[in-house]
């Protein structure tokens, strides 16, 4: 039996019209919880680069090149344990899609101060250590 491994997510947080991009998780892992497009980090891959592949692969909307927010300290109830980067980027173009449909339900832009509940364990652990994405500068 393997030892339990502490994994790197990588949560994007797409800003527009002071709205932030959330989706409805399905799937198996947090099932019904609403969070921010993202996923692991790959062997090999920067963050940015995460970051810019997931939101492609999951929504298909174009976004600026995303800078750190955050990290988060997420210990799941299932066991899972993660530590989840959250990089900050700025909506450029396109429509929010389901491209992964076993993993997200749809996409919708929330008020970060009025987020969909209940909210994905590093969502809420976010809000609880009162972090911001409209206080982080995105890159150009």
């Amino acid at each position: 039996m393997s030892e339990p491994q502490v994994r790197v997510g990588v949560g994007v947080i797409i800003r527009k019209d002071g709205k932030v991009l959330m989706g409805l998780r399905g799937g198996a892992h947090a099932t019904g919880t609403w969070c921010c497009p993202g996923g692991h980090l790959e062997h090999g891959e920067s963050w940015e680069e995460c970051a810019l592949r997931e939101v492609a692969e999951e929504c298909g909307v174009r976004i600026s090149s995303p800078v750190f927010g955050w990290l988060t300290n997420d210990i799941f109830e299932n066991g899972k344990h993660y530590i989840t980067i959250a990089m900050i980027a700025d909506y450029i173009s396109g429509e929010p899609q389901v491209l992964e449909p076993d993993k997200m339900t749809r996409w919708q832009w929330a008020d970060w101060n009025n987020l969909p509940q209940p909210l994905m364990l590093p969502s809420s652990n976010a809000l609880a250590h009162g972090f911001n994405p409209f206080d982080i500068k995105a890159a150009a």
